[in-house]
């Protein structure tokens, strides 16, 4: 990184500080556990694994959300409202389709306790504006999505619990969400005829003993891991599987609810009336999350951010499983740097899985510095 690289990139960062946010340096060699349980597919396959001398199982970190989240967890600051920023380097197996580099700087804010969400976001969204400004980016284009929204069709929905769940997770997964749409709509799943059995005798067991037998099969098998997954999480997809497909058939106008549903883009007010319109014809409940919709797009506008420049898509997520509101992303209008220049979002249900006694919201972004400087030169 060249000196004058090194200057924006810490000219940055002390932005983040003038507005509050302490600065971190996690460790570069993090825990594995975290990124395996918790990230999601697209960070789960592309991370670098090693095991140190006592088997316990280490990455190199391929983001920097969990470090800082665990940091903050293990200090007296925890769950007072606090915002931390950072700086350094994440690895990741290249994707040759945007830089193909394995190792990249990011930068970052996370701010955690704040009970006033709508404000937190907008100003997480204004600072990630901000950031790409600070390259001489002052009109990205601006995709936004909220996964709340999808969760409160899905819990208003008469689904089975195992659906729920399973539907609200593909939410970030589009080929995921369209199989299991359809699958939905045939009725059970379409499991391979050589455990059909297997999946129905234990679709209505004891879920611990189930657990259990699968777990221990596996492990008399010999295995140990499958692509970054552990016998136990093996065994949990696995049993999933016989409750999915002990689901009864439902009629296909509930996917077809969902699709109607995922269809809707715009600016974040189109969006919002035609949601609204949306809901009192479905006659399901999503007065709350559009509530906090209207909020923050609220919050955006009084912080002198255009709206109408957002393109809101009920469809948009970000490939990540711990997101649970509002997700964005800053790309270049003009496509000459490809991937997300800036991209977050909020994550309230992070830091009870990594072992908060209770929940604690949660938001923020990571900036792709070297990305943003790339185009800052090609302008």
């Amino acid at each position: 990184m060249s000196v004058a690289a090194s200057l924006r990139n810490e000219s940055l960062i002390a932005s983040f500080e003038r507005a509050g946010y302490l600065r971190l340096a996690p460790a570069i060699l993090q825990p594995a556990g975290p990124f395996l349980d918790l990230s999601g597919e697209d960070i789960r396959k592309r991370m670098y694994l090693t095991t140190d001398a006592r088997g316990h199982e280490l990455c190199l970190r391929p983001d920097l959300t969990i470090p800082v989240s665990r940091e903050y967890l293990a200090s007296p600051l925890a769950g007072q409202p606090q915002g931390f920023c950072y700086l350094g380097p994440v690895f990741r197996y290249p994707r040759p389709e945007t830089d193909g580099a394995s190792e990249f700087w990011q930068a970052g804010i996370e701010s955690f306790g704040r009970p006033d969400k709508p404000a937190a976001d907008g100003e997480t969204i204004a600072l990630g504006l901000q950031a790409a400004a600070h390259f001489g980016l002052t009109d990205p284009a601006i995709r936004m999505g909220d996964v709340a929204l999808f969760a409160a069709l899905i819990e208003a929905l008469h689904l089975a619990p195992a659906w729920k769940r399973r539907l609200i997770k593909d939410f970030n997964y589009k080929a995921s969400l369209a199989e299991d749409l359809d699958r939905l709509s045939l009725g059970a799943a379409q499991a391979s005829p050589e455990y059909q059995g297997v999946l129905s005798a234990l679709a209505g067991s004891d879920p611990k003993a189930a657990h259990a037998l699968v777990a221990d099969l596996l492990s008399i098998a010999g295995t140990t891991a499958v692509g970054g997954r552990s016998v136990g999480e093996i065994a949990d997809r696995f049993l999933e599987q016989a409750t999915l497909g002990a689901q009864a058939s439902f009629p296909r106008e509930i996917s077809a609810l969902i699709e109607q549903f995922l269809a809707v883009a715009g600016t974040p007010d189109k969006a919002a009336a035609e949601l609204r319109a949306f809901a009192r014809n479905a006659h399901v409940a999503l007065d709350a999350a559009l509530d906090r919709f209207e909020s923050r797009t609220g919050v955006l506008a009084a912080r002198g951010i255009d709206v109408n420049r957002i393109l809101f898509s009920t469809a948009f997520g970000r490939g990540v499983d711990y997101y649970t509101g509002v997700v964005f992303e800053l790309h270049d209008p003009q496509g000459l740097v490809k991937g997300q220049l800036v991209a977050g979002g909020r994550y309230d249900g992070l830091l009870t899985r990594l072992g908060s006694p209770s929940p604690i919201p949660a938001v923020g972004f990571a900036v792709w510095v070297e990305r943003l400087a790339r185009l800052r030169s090609a302008s």
